[in-house]
């Protein structure tokens, strides 16, 4: 009997001792209740003692996310957008959240109705502009945010002890019913805006086009003008070498420029109908071949032959006079020289040579 006594006695001991150790964790908060009223929290960590008659309430202290659905709000000019946001949030104070919210289920409940409250007041006095937008001189998503984020964490913190680190956009839409009339208007504003820069850019491809084709056609100018200069200087320059050597040696000149025309125009394919008499042929008949020979014959040559037969129905030809034995033939007389300028079937110009 006396030893069952003393193992109840262990017993109760223990777990007086058990229920008075409360062990805090770094990430909670732990608030002493006692008959349900809260009496005191415990913020440090570690071990902490308490009456045994009295209940330990343990609250995360970490922080929470609070992410809800997208909800539709209204702009200054009375348009609607869907907002998708978020809220990051966690305990300040244990002892008044428990008294007013007690669980994360109701904080959040109070925390939609702070935060969509100040959202919308703060949307409805700026244009959807200030949303989205890619001017930075116009675009205030930042600011509206971090004033909604300051007010809510006033007032989540003075009413409930909820201290609300930040408040995020995730998402900023138009709402289904309207969505495809806005992308339409959207999409002919962009249509028109490419218009007009192409227009704008077929402008200024017509501007440098025409300039240049106007440099392009001064330029050729210039080159025609100097190229005529200068082919008129050679023209002339050759005019003058041609001029010297025909007054240096008529005869040769006379029989180079000639034999320089027979190239040209005389082939097996080609027909020349001419006057006996005529000054281009004069060196292709035999009487100016013979009256051309010089009058002394080399030693040891033969006497020219009897001249050919005359074929039928050709005019008769004329026989050369035949030398004088008896002495020998006089010299013939020399020609006056010619005027400075050769004739016209001599020129370069008549025969087409260069």
């Amino acid at each position: 009997m006396k030893r069952l006594l003393i193992i109840l006695l262990v017993a109760a001991a223990a777990l007086v001792a058990w229920r008075s150790l409360v062990f805090v964790d770094e990430a909670e908060f732990v608030i002493v209740t006692q008959f349900g009223r809260p009496v005191s929290t415990l913020r440090e960590a570690g071990l902490h003692f308490k009456m045994p008659y009295q209940s330990a309430l343990r609250i995360d202290r970490r922080i929470q996310i609070y992410d809800p659905r997208p909800s539709e709000f209204l702009a200054r000019e009375k348009k609607n957008i869907d907002l998708d946001m978020f809220v990051c949030w966690r305990v300040e104070e244990p002892q008044k959240f428990i008294e007013t919210v007690g669980d994360f289920a109701g904080a959040e409940a109070r925390l939609h109705d702070i935060v969509w409250s100040e959202l919308a007041a703060e949307v409805g006095r700026n244009p959807v502009e200030a949303l989205v937008s890619t001017q930075p001189q116009v675009h205030r998503l930042d600011e509206i945010v971090a004033a909604v984020a300051g007010r809510c964490a006033q007032r989540s913190a003075a009413a409930y002890g909820i201290g609300i680190v930040d408040v995020r956009l995730k998402r900023v839409s138009l709402p289904a019913q309207v969505r495809d009339s806005v992308f339409a208007r959207m999409r002919a504003e962009r249509s028109r805006i490419a218009r007009q820069y192409r227009a704008e850019g077929e402008e200024e491809a017509l501007k440098i086009r025409a300039t240049a084709d106007r440099e392009r056609t001064v330029t050729l100018a210039k080159a025609y003008a100097e190229a005529e200069k200068i082919r008129g200087q050679g023209d002339a320059e050759a005019t003058r070498i041609y001029a010297e050597a025909y007054q240096q040696d008529l005869p040769f000149y006379e029989l180079v420029r000639t034999l320089e025309a027979y190239r040209k125009f005389l082939d097996d394919k080609t027909t020349v109908v001419l006057s006996a008499d005529s000054d281009l042929l004069r060196f292709l008949t035999r009487e100016a071949a013979l009256g051309d020979a010089p009058a002394a014959q080399p030693s040891g040559a033969q006497p020219p032959g009897p001249p050919p037969a005359a074929a039928p129905g050709s005019p008769p030809r004329a026989q050369p006079p035949a030398p004088s034995a008896q002495a020998p033939a006089a010299p013939r007389a020399k020609k006056p020289a010619p005027p400075a300028v050769p004739p016209p079937a001599l020129r370069p110009e008549a025969d087409g040579v260069p």
